[in-house]
């Protein structure tokens, strides 16, 4: 083997996606064979490595390639259940797929996702031992899946979604209550087969789809409301920029009367979500009548109500509302609360004691909101305040202009600038 193509199944093995594009570009050999004598690609597939799949495919390895058992990397990657492995290899193969491979990637997908992903790989492996599961995150995509490992095989449960993406790329359209019917069945928001038919839904932006999602309101079980509210949204948004977008004031009219109605919790705060599109004192109205809701969670929907993208609604009543929230018992709705706070272009007393008093939140985000929100109104307080932020994740913190308020403040304070409360 030569050495360029040893550094690259060095380099796949290390899940080295930069170094496996750079060996690539400079000449290693892109059917290169791993030490088992299967493409590498199949490595990357079976190791859930998405961003060493995606260089190897940008590289020139072919995913359709036809393997001594009869599949293909691409077809391992379906059987794999992770959505954004079977993404990344199709991805990278532009838009011409054959017909007899659509048809092949659609039956693998339909029978993984029809039979259950334990029948199935109970009957691929013949395994008779309890299956192991696990749950996993992808961080490509941001979801959930339960992982299942039987007779030395692992797969993810991600199948409904992949069918669904495949259905999509493909161009067929599924069904609204088949698709519906898929998320349904999952394990509920988050997992991949949830977000995939919800996602499809929301894209096809026409009366059938909004008609239909509207209906599911009147379901019994919360769960298809959920998903309605979220389809629901997802339209209305998908026509932010056009003068005239049929769906927007459908959605206020809906969610308005919806979140009067609504019971359930996780499904009124998805109809509030929905609603804070609409910077109208008649979704401003409602936002501000769950101001004292028993549930805090809907308690944390209001600042998101008193808002339209980025922009605040600035009225007395608006910063009444928040400062009242500002003061809950319950930790989560201070802390969104302080996050409005701090980004209200007044520059009141009242405003920065209550951000002050979020200082020593238990939760980090709360305090860097907090001193960037009295770092901006040149409040002193935010000096001694940074001190209590504690290190800061870079992956996980905020962007740097939050954290150099300070930095801003004291050179407003040295070249005369800063205001004073």
């Amino acid at each position: 083997m030569p050495a360029a193509d040893s550094r690259l199944v060095a380099a796949v093995r290390q899940r080295d996606a930069a170094a496996v594009g750079e060996l690539l570009a400079a000449g290693a050999d892109p059917d290169a064979l791993g030490e088992d004598g299967l493409p590498l690609l199949c490595a990357a597939v079976a190791s859930y490595d998405v961003p060493v799949a995606e260089a190897l495919v940008a590289g020139g390895v072919d995913p359709f390639r036809r393997l001594p058992d009869g599949t293909t990397p691409l077809l391992r990657a379906v059987d794999g259940g992770c959505v954004a492995g079977v993404a990344a290899l199709l991805d990278g193969t532009g838009p011409a797929v054959d017909a007899a491979a659509r048809t092949e990637l659609l039956d693998r997908a339909r029978r993984w996702h029809e039979t259950g992903t334990e029948a199935e790989l109970r009957r691929r492996t013949g395994a008779s031992e309890p299956v192991v599961r696990i749950q996993v995150r992808d961080e490509n995509y941001f979801q959930d899946y339960e992982q299942f490992t039987l007779g030395g095989v692992t797969v993810r449960e991600g199948h409904g979604e992949i069918l669904t993406d495949l259905e999509a790329r493909f161009g067929l359209r599924t069904p609204f209550d088949e698709l519906v019917g898929r998320a349904l069945a999952s394990p509920g928001p988050g997992h991949a087969d949830w977000w995939g038919p919800m996602y499809v839904l929301s894209r096809r932006e026409d009366d059938e789809t909004w008609e239909s999602a509207a209906a599911l309101r009147a379901h019994a079980d919360p769960l298809p409301r959920l998903l309605a509210a979220e389809v629901l949204k997802a339209v209305a948004d998908g026509g932010f920029m056009a003068e005239t977008w049929p769906y927007e004031q459908r959605a206020l009219e809906i969610f308005r009367s919806w979140a009067v109605e609504e019971e359930d919790t996780s499904v009124l705060c998805a109809v509030l979500n929905g609603l804070a599109d609409h910077d109208t004192p008649e979704a401003e109205a409602v936002g501000l009548s769950f101001l004292a809701h028993p549930d805090p969670d809907v308690r944390c929907m209001v600042p998101r109500t008193l808002m339209l993208s980025d922009r605040l609604l600035v009225t007395p009543v608006a910063l009444d509302a928040v400062l009242t929230l500002a003061r809950d018992e319950d930790a989560d709705v201070r802390k969104v609360a302080g996050a409005w706070l701090a980004e209200y272009p007044d520059n009141t007393p009242e405003i920065a004691d209550a951000l002050a008093s979020l200082l020593e939140h238990e939760d980090q985000m709360a305090r860097i909101w907090a001193v960037y929100g009295l770092a901006r109104l040149d409040d002193p307080r935010c000096v001694a305040g940074e001190r209590l932020i504690g290190p800061v994740d870079p992956e996980e913190g905020p962007d740097t202009w939050m954290l150099d308020g300070v930095r801003r403040y004291e050179e407003r304070l040295r070249d005369g600038t800063a205001r004073a409360l």
